[in-house]
């Protein structure tokens, strides 16, 4: 089974997929399959137009391959290939850094297949939930010490929660997912030491917000307490810590996207960045838990 991440600049943010046996086939199958937008044509290795680049994400030795005359040409014609990445996949089994989606066949492994997307077609944002609304009408950043302090709160908070949700994960046996929310909550440390650096000294206390400002009282990547119930299963836990994730981007995306101020928007966009990150790596568990749940119901 494979973990297949495609990355474009097309793309909202990264997505991550779960090619199970029976499903697997070429790169572009998979992608058409979860309409992951890879530009393509010809669909037989002539045209070349569905190039990506694959970088191997398991620490095994990558399987074998055989390149197909058809897509070394086509390679050879882009300039994404050299007569030494040819040798070494037809001697060593070693795959070359570019392929043609339509060639690549998905084996094993996890990947993350990076492509330039459809120059002609406008990129699309993220489709924002009623949660991003609520943050932009109400909750006016003023300036970048102001968007910081936001950062801090949110940041602040999140980390505590993982730290929470790890410790009742444990409790409960749960090593596996218990170390994965330490993990988000070392992320979370990360961006507020982060976000105090930005802040180049500056005591920020005074535009903290309050849990009130906030919907429901509580900053956006606090998840639901559930998912630090003992009892909880492990997959209903990853979705209650991806749905406070995807919150989290959400509130820096919506500042990102409305706020008036040029500074502003660069932090935001780079807090969105981040917490991307964040969701791809728990939709690749949570895509994952949902095909062993299958598995042991058969």
């Amino acid at each position: 089974m494979a973990n297949i991440t495609f990355s474009s600049p097309s793309l909202s943010r990264d997505v991550t997929v779960y090619a199970v046996a029976g499903d697997r086939g070429t790169i572009l199958a998979v992608a058409k399959a979860n309409k992951i937008p890879i530009p393509f044509d010809c669909q037989d290795g002539e045209c070349g137009s569905c190039l990506v680049e694959v970088e191997i994400l398991s620490e095994k030795r990558p399987y074998g391959i055989a390149l197909t005359e058809k897509e070394k040409e086509a390679l050879r014609q882009l300039g994404k290939i050299t007569r030494e990445e040819v040798a070494n996949a037809e001697v060593n089994d070693m795959p070359p850094r570019y392929r043609l989606a339509c060639q690549c066949f998905v084996r094993n492994e996890d990947i993350l297949v990076k492509f330039a997307g459809d120059e002609t077609i406008p990129a699309q944002p993220p489709h924002l939930s009623t949660a991003a609304k609520i943050y932009t009408g109400g909750m006016e950043i003023s300036s970048a010490d102001h968007f910081l302090a936001h950062a801090i709160k949110v940041e602040e908070d999140a980390a505590t929660h993982f730290d929470g949700l790890a410790a009742s994960m444990e409790l409960c046996g749960n090593a596996e997912v218990g170390k994965l929310f330490r993990q988000l909550a070392g992320y979370s440390r990360l961006h507020l030491k982060q976000a105090k650096e930005r802040a180049k000294g500056k005591d920020l206390t005074a535009q903290i917000p309050p849990d009130y400002v906030w919907p429901e009282h509580a900053t956006p990547e606090r998840t639901s307490l559930l998912a630090g119930d003992a009892d909880v299963s492990r997959l209903d836990a990853l979705r209650a810590a991806l749905s406070g994730e995807k919150r989290g981007y959400e509130f820096y995306y919506a500042v990102s996207g409305t706020s008036k101020i040029p500074e502003v928007v660069a932090l935001a966009k780079e807090f969105v960045k981040e917490e991307a990150e964040h969701v791809k790596i728990l939709e690749a568990w949570i895509a994952r838990e949902e095909w062993l749940a299958t598995k042991h119901a058969v």
